[in-house]
């Protein structure tokens, strides 16, 4: 059982000025995209062919949840930043079950005509400080990624560094093999994407 790259999440306090540092950062638009009841969050999206990038926050029109949103949302500050990758699977009870402890619980959700399940921590915190991904399972042959409108923006390099990279690397081995993530060790936790795009290559951090 492996896990496939999905897509890439940039978290912000408030949408729209994630969505702008993004377009500024990768010089293009973003598109597609809407609410999520279940967490009461919104996003917007970004095709980069196999995968797509996402760009989410709380949802100021929404009612906040009685449960932890994910993404550790609830606890974000700062500016939009790169805080978390996803990974799809064709099962995720079983996903669930090979990953470290704290992977999630998986709830089905939807928006517009697609439905997926997807792992949420109970108290929102992925493993590794979020640096484990985050297991997705879709329903039927929906897909973002299929349905965005081509930016000419592909993923190069999902650089991981973790003081615990060792662990991480051997939690993910049995399951998930993408030459664009690397994973190094690292004093402190930090996540960079390059991105190849029509003005050369960009960085989000």
């Amino acid at each position: 059982m492996m896990l496939r790259f999905d897509h890439i999440a940039i978290s912000a306090v408030d949408l729209a000025e994630g969505v702008a540092a993004v377009e500024e950062a990768l010089g293009v638009a973003l598109a597609g995209g809407g609410q999520h009841p279940h967490m009461a969050t919104h996003n917007r999206l970004l095709g980069l062919g196999d995968l797509y990038l996402e760009v989410i926050a709380a949802d100021p029109d929404q009612t906040a949840p009685n449960w932890p949103r994910w993404f550790d949302l609830d606890n974000f500050q700062g500016r939009p930043r790169l805080t978390n990758w996803v990974a799809c699977c064709d099962s995720i009870s079983a996903a669930v079950a090979a990953s470290p402890a704290g992977t999630g619980i998986p709830v089905a959700l939807q928006r517009g005509d697609y439905r997926w399940q997807m792992a949420v921590p109970a108290d929102g915190k992925l493993p590794f400080d979020g640096f484990f991904p985050a297991l997705i399972e879709w329903a039927g042959s929906l897909h973002p990624a299929k349905a965005l409108p081509e930016s000419h923006v592909r993923l190069h390099q999902l650089e991981l560094a973790h003081p615990d990279a060792d662990e991480l690397i051997a939690a993910l081995a049995p399951l998930f093999r993408d030459p664009r993530v690397v994973i190094l060790p690292g004093p402190e936790k930090a996540m960079r994407a390059t991105f190849t795009t029509p003005q050369g290559l960009r960085v989000l951090e």
